[in-house]
């Protein structure tokens, strides 16, 4: 199990990075990034002790902690710069927090997201099939989440990344240790909105592959 959109206390999660990590561990996961919410008053303290708990966990834990930050509720035009400086200062996973179904997100923020290239696109519910055509051209993966303020869209988000070969990943975003959803758990989200087996492997696979490029 791979999960590459989590919180900690960091930004509004509940527990300590080490804690997210090591109850993935316990779970059975192999993977998890650390993706505490940013903006421009923050991502210059948040990042670099992401960035250090990862390395210190790396060094003892059979699990991979991947440094990341989830750029969150930022003017449209700020996202481009902040993705950039993300990625110049040791982010391996940058997410956008999408234009959710259950938040005030600014209107162009997934296509925003899209064009500065972010890793992942979170949650992004409100998304266009324009967008979703443009995230396959630029190699962005479209979130499909647990969390269930945000998963309603999952469906349709599934049958429009479908249709046009889109990218997509399987993520909880979670805050809490009961956040963090197991392999079946998984299995039954993804069936919930409309997946075939074969496209949870691809699902699962995707997020492999994000993985194997960061190692």
């Amino acid at each position: 199990m791979i999960n590459l959109h989590t919180h900690t206390l960091l930004s509004d999660g509940e527990l300590l990075p080490s804690e997210v990590v090591r109850r993935a561990e316990a779970l059975g996961y192999t993977a998890i990034a650390l993706t505490d919410h940013v903006d421009s008053s923050n991502i210059d303290f948040v990042l670099p002790r992401i960035i250090k708990v990862c390395s210190v966990l790396n060094k003892h834990w059979k699990i991979l902690a991947i440094p990341g930050v989830e750029i969150t509720h930022v003017p449209v035009r700020e996202i481009k710069p902040l993705v950039k400086f993300a990625r110049k200062n040791g982010a391996k996973v940058v997410i956008v927090h999408g234009e959710t179904v259950s938040e005030p997100v600014l209107k162009g923020t997934n296509r925003m997201a899209i064009e500065a290239g972010c890793t992942i696109l979170a949650h992004p519910g409100l998304i266009t099939k324009e967008d979703v055509i443009l995230a396959k051209k630029r190699g962005v993966y479209l979130e499909l989440t647990s969390r269930k303020n945000h998963s309603a869209p999952n469906k349709r988000l599934f049958k429009m990344a479908r249709s046009v070969g889109a990218k997509l990943v399987l993520n909880s975003d979670a805050h809490s240790d009961e956040d963090l959803i197991s392999q079946a758990d998984a299995v039954k989200i993804l069936k919930s909105a409309g997946l075939a087996p074969s496209d949870i492997r691809d699902v699962f696979n995707n997020s492999r592959t994000i993985v194997r490029n960061i190692r």
